[in-house]
């Protein structure tokens, strides 16, 4: 297996990251190696309006495999059998995401570049493929969805006075999105616990009481 890019995204760590691609309108780009700055390569990528994106679980990469996981949306508790998950820890550590394609830039530097959005995966990850995704074969709105927990209510996001404008405007609308899905473990409910979520180059400091997620702070991290 080659790595063929990296993602670039606006999470550096795993903790905030959507649950699921496709939850949020925010915006990655996929940086190919050198070896791979082929433009014929990309020839009729254009055409499509998502792409598969099949990606490394890089933080959890591990010599050992366990046949059961413990799912967070099961509240860390219940086990589950590894094959009937997403789970990051599998024998193989695979993740596969459908993304929208915003555009394909063939002037950067380091061109061809991918802009697509709703992908859930850290800044840095490692990517082995692209692949068009073909709505007539690759969606089923009929499917089961096992025992998974369907997305539930969203939470409703507020700012605490002159936090958001620290943001760049154009960052606004993504951290709301992401904040929606509420970052959270499952098993995690405490009203006075203060979370700090690394965004872009922010640390984001909230609280959730009920179905109401509230930013505290937003202060710029360290490096």
């Amino acid at each position: 297996m080659k790595i063929i890019a990296h993602i670039k995204s606006d999470f550096p760590e795993k903790f905030g990251i959507p649950r699921q691609s496709g939850l949020t309108g925010l915006v990655s780009k996929i940086i190919f190696e050198p070896e791979y700055r082929v433009p014929e390569a990309f020839r009729g990528l254009e055409g499509y309006s998502h792409i598969w994106i099949l990606w490394q679980f890089s933080e959890a990469v591990r010599e050992e495999w366990s046949p059961t996981v413990r799912p967070p949306k099961l509240g860390g508790n219940t086990r589950m059998g590894v094959f009937a998950t997403r789970s990051p820890f599998r024998p193989n550590p695979i993740g596969l995401s459908s993304v929208k394609l915003e555009k394909i830039d063939f002037e950067a530097a380091d061109a061809p570049v991918l802009y697509v959005s709703g992908a859930d995966i850290m800044d840095g990850t490692p990517v082995y493929d692209i692949k068009p995704y073909l709505a007539y074969t690759d969606s089923h709105p009929e499917a089961a969805g096992g025992f998974s927990v369907p997305r539930g209510e969203i939470l409703r996001v507020e700012f605490a006075e002159g936090q958001l404008e620290k943001l760049p405007e154009h960052m606004r609308k993504g951290l709301t999105e992401a904040l929606e899905q509420d970052p959270r473990p499952a098993y995690q409910n405490s009203p006075e616990r203060v979370y700090i979520m690394d965004f872009a180059e922010f640390e984001v400091h909230f609280t959730v009481k009920e179905n109401l997620l509230t930013v505290r702070k937003i202060l710029q991290r360290s490096t």
